[in-house]
């Protein structure tokens, strides 16, 4: 019968962390855009002006995303190399 393998982890753990990364942009995005419809729903006169604010936090939010993939692909091909 000898040893059975319950769980092996293959391939890239970057990917992994990768997706673990993306829950903290997912939320704060959401959070964005539920504060800019509220924020309209209770004063449509000031859309304009809370707009602009969605776009800023909206890419502030998504930059922190890109970096979070970037360092995903450094610290694999890093870690790759050594080895």
């Amino acid at each position: 019968m000898g040893t059975s393998l319950l769980a092996e982890v293959s391939g890239s753990l970057g990917a992994v962390g990768y997706g673990l990364a993306a829950i903290g942009p997912g939320i704060g995005v959401g959070l964005v855009f539920a504060a800019y419809i509220q924020a309209t729903a209770r004063q449509p006169e000031s859309a304009g002006l809370t707009r602009t604010y969605l776009f800023l936090g909206f890419v502030l939010i998504e930059a922190l995303a890109l970096l979070a993939i970037a360092f995903g692909f450094v610290f694999t091909t890093t870690q790759g190399a050594g080895s």
